[in-house]
């Protein structure tokens, strides 16, 4: 498993408030947004981190469809990120989990009600 921190593979969260839903994810995560739409249209652009590994957008639905996320963050430490997320505005909705490989994992939601996932890999000598 990846040893990369704060990182997904590519997500995309539809949300009504962008302005508060990215504030949320650059103080949980670290993460600055780029804007690659038109002001009609926005579509903000994670800029990617020093590996490369973030690719996704925050969507502006303009309140004309439902808000929506659906990705998962490898963090470091699955409590800690979400003491940092419910600091931030989130909620924690379900505990944390541990499977039989020693994946640790739970379900986030941002301020806008977005669900998201958190996850830390087994530890090496596991």
């Amino acid at each position: 498993m990846s040893t990369i921190s704060n990182a997904v593979t590519w997500f995309e969260v539809g949300t009504d408030r962008p302005v508060e839903t990215e504030r949320f994810y650059a103080d949980v995560f670290g993460w600055a947004f780029a804007e690659e739409g038109t002001p009609e249209a926005s579509y903000r652009v994670v800029e990617p981190g020093p590996d490369g590994s973030i690719q996704g957008a925050v969507r502006a639905t303009g309140g004309v469809g439902p808000n929506y996320a659906v990705f998962y963050v490898q963090v470091v430490d699955v409590a800690e990120s979400c003491r940092q997320a419910e600091a931030a505005g989130g909620t924690v909705l379900a505990p944390l989990t541990t499977t039989p490989a020693g994946l640790t994992l739970t379900h986030l939601a941002d301020p806008a009600g977005n669900r998201f996932g958190v996850f830390a890999a087994p530890p090496a000598d596991a």
